[in-house]
């Protein structure tokens, strides 16, 4: 009996997923994974981790090995790059980098999980040594270098959301001296409402981070290597610039063959399918359906492709799937050196970019009962909610404190998830102890301030 092929395209989250999902569901499959990188699969997101010396060892922040999925019984090619896809006759051609040669391999599904490539700032001197990439293990390693070299003095980055935020406290715990430049107005201000980022900025400053924001970078200046940062607000002297300025969707080799929106961006329909039959598409590169927005949007987050990963292969095989992919929150972590916060779901920047009427409450308190001073453990905590002014549905919103109460942010996915008003937060039934929190919980709390009640 013939086995079904079916070939997955990169080998990051969503790889991984699907690989796992396919050998505990199915049985008789051909499974052939193709990655163009060499190394499989680094876990970016876990970069900084090893930039602050906080993981075994380098080799180890990844995913899996491919030996681990080939036990599974997948076949894993690493340096193999899927260059094009023949929808008439179903065969993907894959260049094998090691040694140039192209081989086509037939498929009866194709998953495709092409993820995102950095942005590498298109202004004079982008190619100068020392000006470097937030992503993958290669870079990673030549940025753990610099931080290590004690002749690095300045480094400075570019972009101010979570990857440069890391880059940027990573550089600070390292000794060096740091200039955190944008083109926005607050650091992570399209993560977080501006009382959050207030907080943070001050952190960030407080630390020794120099911030540069609503500046436009000109040039990198050098002759070899790197030696400024010029802005139309200044040059910054850089030993070391790393650049974190964004993604776009690794799609070029898909277009006039898979439908992409104006911007590279993969479309799928409900059901996570493409235009062409029997090709998925999931991840980065992926517009996803957003539960609190009710669009599809570019959603970059590991939680998010391996939930679309599980939908598809669990409706693979049916020739109408039985429901649509129902959406996702869009949730995420960070530490900024002492403070640590959760968001989850739409805050006002987010909101305004889809049209979403929001009305939005800022939140401060104390973690446990005021009788508890803060020397012994009760610091302030801060909580933002964002809810639809008619009904009061909750569609996002984010938790902040130097106590890690980033837990209480999946509180906040699942309210929005389920459709929970303002009313329901309110009075949601949490535990109480004195030792961990208040009489009303936090996010209880929160609600009935949003609600316009007497603060408790």
């Amino acid at each position: 009996m013939s086995k079904t092929k079916v070939v997955i395209v990169g080998a990051s989250h969503g790889g991984h997923q699907a690989i796992l999902e396919l050998t505990r569901q199915y049985q008789n499959l051909d499974i052939k994974l193709f990655e163009s990188g060499d190394f499989v699969s680094f876990m970016s997101c876990g970069m900084v981790l090893y930039l602050e010396n906080n993981v075994t060892d380098v080799n180890d922040v990844r995913n899996f090995r491919p030996e681990e999925m080939e036990q599974l019984g997948a076949s894993v090619y690493s340096s193999h790059e899927v260059t094009a896809i023949d929808a008439d006759n179903k065969t993907v051609t894959v260049k094998d980098l090691t040694n140039g040669t192209i081989e086509k391999y037939d498929y009866d599904k194709l998953i495709l999980s092409s993820g995102v490539t950095p942005k590498n700032l298109p202004v004079p001197g982008y190619d100068l040594e020392n000006v470097y990439l937030m992503r993958g293990k290669d870079w990673a390693t030549k940025i753990k270098a610099k931080l290590d070299d004690p002749t690095v003095e300045n480094i400075t980055v570019i972009g101010a959301g979570y990857i440069g935020i890391e880059a940027a406290e990573a550089s600070v715990k390292a000794g060096k001296k740091v200039t955190l430049i944008d083109m926005i107005e607050r650091p992570l201000g399209n993560y977080l409402d501006a009382g959050l980022t207030a907080i943070l900025s001050q952190e960030l400053t407080n630390k020794g981070v120099e911030i540069v924001t609503g500046a436009r970078i000109e040039s990198y200046e050098g002759d070899g290597k790197v030696t400024a940062v010029q802005t139309d607000k200044g040059q910054y002297l850089s030993d070391v610039v790393i650049q974190a300025a964004g993604v776009q969707p690794n799609t070029d080799w898909l277009k006039g063959v898979i439908d992409l929106d104006e911007h590279g961006w993969i479309k799928t329909d409900e059901y996570l399918r493409t235009n062409v039959t029997d090709v998925y598409a999931v991840g980065d590169a992926v517009l996803s359906y957003s539960i609190p927005a009710q669009t599809k949007l570019p959603i970059a987050l590991a939680s998010v492709v391996r939930r679309e990963v599980r939908y598809i292969v669990a409706h693979l095989f049916e020739k109408n799937p039985t429901v649509p992919f129902s959406g996702v929150v869009g949730s995420s972590a960070l530490s900024v050196f002492d403070y640590h916060f959760a968001t989850s779901g739409l805050n006002t920047t987010t909101a305004q970019k889809t049209s979403v009427t929001i009305k939005s409450s800022f939140y401060k308190d104390t973690l446990r009962p005021n009788y508890v001073p803060s020397e012994k453990g009760n610091p302030d905590v801060y909580v933002g909610l964002n809810f639809d002014p008619q009904t009061h549905r909750i569609l996002g919103g984010a938790v902040l404190s130097t106590y890690d109460i980033t837990a209480q942010g999946n509180v906040i996915a699942l309210a929005v998830e389920q459709g929970l008003l303002l009313e329901d937060l309110a009075q949601a039934d949490f535990f109480f102890q004195p030792g961990f929190d208040r009489q009303w919980s936090l996010l209880n709390l929160a609600a009935q301030h949003a609600l316009g009640e007497p603060q408790f």
